[in-house]
């Protein structure tokens, strides 16, 4: 009789956390869902003449790969506001 009333309890734990489970992964899913897309201006200032080899998006920055005159250029730029926070000259 013990071994019946242990092995119900089980199961009603396992249920109840079953369902706490779900509740978590809902609101999770929700949180993640309702959340607004980044932020990403549409164009960066790059000096004219400037041949763009690469450009990407990585951790809230715009990473822009450019040759001007012979010149390769790392420009890193903020990804909400375009504005230009460091740049890096590759030889």
């Amino acid at each position: 009789m013990l071994g019946k009333a242990r092995r119900s309890f089980g199961i009603s734990i396992g249920i109840l956390l079953l369902g706490f489970m779900a509740i978590g992964f809902a609101l999770v899913y929700r949180a993640i869902r309702d959340a607004p897309p980044p932020v990403i201006i549409e164009a960066v200032a790059l000096p004219a003449g400037a041949v763009v080899i690469s450009a990407l998006i990585s951790e809230g920055t715009i990473n822009v790969t450019y040759t001007l005159n012979g010149d390769t250029t790392l420009s890193l730029f903020n990804q909400a506001s375009g504005e230009l926070t460091h740049s890096v000259a590759i030889q």
